[in-house]
C-alpha cells in the first residue's frame, strides 16, 4: 500500500502518541510521589523497566495467562516501590533535594543491576495483546498494541482522577502535599501517605512497562532513558501537574516522532530537548506549573 504525504503525516502523529503516552504514564509516576514529597524519584524508569521484564516472565517464561500477568506484574512491581521508600528513603532523617536524588540515583543504579543479573542484557520481547496485524487509519497503519498504550494512559488518568477526587485516601495524598503539617496535626499520617505515594508511582510504571514491551522490546538498561524523556515531559508541562504531565508526555513523543521522520532519526532525541529548552526559556516553571518553588518537605 503506498502511502501518502497525508497518510506519512498521520503516522508520524500516530506513534508520537503512542511513544508520548508513555512519557505521559512515566511523567505522572514523578509527579505522584512529588505532589506529596516534592522529591524527585529518578528511579522511576526502573520501575517501568521492571514492568516489561516481569511481565515477559510471568507471561513467557511461566506460561500464565495476560489476564493474571498484568495485575501479578503490577503487585510485585509496586512491592518494589514501597520497599524503595522504607529502605532508600524513609531512613533519612533530614531529608534534602541532594539526599533524595543520591538516595534514588543509587536505587536506580542497584535495580538495573539485580535486573541485569537476572535477565542479562538481551533485549525481550513480548507478545502483543491484540495480534499484530496493523489496522488501516486514514491512509496509515496503527499497531493494535499501540491502542493499548493509549488506552492504559486514559484509563490511569480516569482512576488517578477519581482517587484524588473521590476518595478519602486521595484527598488525604492532596492534604499532605498541600501542607504535611497541617495533615499530620488533623489525624493524617504523612510517612504512610509517602508509602502510597511510592506505590501508586510503581503501579503506574508498571503499566507503561506492560504496554510497550510488545512494541519496543525490553532489557535492563531501557529505564534510564525512559527516566530522562519523562522527568523532561514533568518539567515542560509544569512539575506537579499531571494535565502538564499528559501534555508534555505528548508533546515530546510528537516531536520525536516528526523529528525523526522529516530530518533524521538521528536527532530525535536533540529535537525534544531543544523544544524543553525553549519552552523553560519563556516559562520557566512549564507549560502548565507553578512559579511558587517550596522546600523538600520532611517525612
Amino acid at each position: 500500500m503506498e502511502i501518502t504525504l497525508f497518510g506519512q503525516i498521520i503516522q508520524y502523529a500516530v506513534t508520537g502518541i503512542t511513544i508520548g503516552s508513555i512519557y505521559a504514564m512515566v511523567a505522572i509516576g514523578f509527579n505522584t510521589i512529588y505532589n506529596v514529597t516534592e522529591a524527585i524519584n529518578f528511579a522511576q524508569g526502573e520501575f517501568v523497566m521492571l514492568g516489561g521484564l516481569l511481565m515477559v516472565f510471568f507471561r513467557v517464561g511461566l506460561q500464565i495467562p495476560t489476564v493474571l500477568s498484568i495485575p501479578l506484574t503490577v503487585l510485585v512491581v509496586t512491592v518494589v516501590g514501597m520497599l524503595l521508600n522504607q529502605l532508600a528513603i524513609k531512613p533519612i532523617r533530614q531529608p534534602s533535594v541532594l539526599s533524595i536524588v543520591i538516595a534514588t540515583i543509587g536505587a536506580s543504579f542497584f535495580i538495573r543491576g539485580i535486573a541485569m543479573m537476572i535477565w542479562g542484557k538481551t533485549p525481550f520481547d513480548l507478545p502483543p495483546f491484540s495480534g499484530r496485524n496493523p489496522i488501516p487509519f486514514l491512509g496509515a497503519v496503527i499497531q493494535p498494541q499501540g491502542l493499548w498504550v493509549m488506552g492504559c494512559l486514559v484509563v490511569v488518568v480516569i482512576v488517578l482522577t477519581i482517587f484524588f477526587d473521590r476518595t478519602i485516601m486521595g484527598k488525604a495524598l492532596r492534604a499532605c502535599a498541600v501542607n504535611p503539617n497541617a495533615s499530620s496535626l488533623v489525624g493524617i499520617n504523612v510517612r504512610f501517605m509517602v508509602l502510597i505515594s511510592f506505590a501508586l508511582s510503581a503501579a503506574i510504571g508498571a503499566l507503561g512497562g506492560i504496554v510497550i514491551t510488545p512494541i519496543s522490546l525490553m532489557e535492563y538498561d531501557r529505564g534510564a532513558m525512559l527516566a530522562v524523556k519523562g522527568f523532561s515531559a514533568c518539567v515542560l508541562g509544569g512539575i506537579g501537574n499531571f494535565p502538564g504531565a499528559v501534555t508534555g508526555g505528548l508533546l515530546i513523543g510528537l516531536i520525536e516522532s516528526f523529528g525523526a521522520g522529516l530530518i533524521s532519526s538521528g536527532y530525535k532525541d536533540v529535537f525534544a530537548l531543544l523544544v524543553l529548552l525553549a519552552v523553560l526559556f519563556v516559562r520557566p516553571n512549564g507549560l502548565f506549573g507553578n512559579i511558587e518553588i517550596s522546600k523538600i518537605k520532611k517525612f
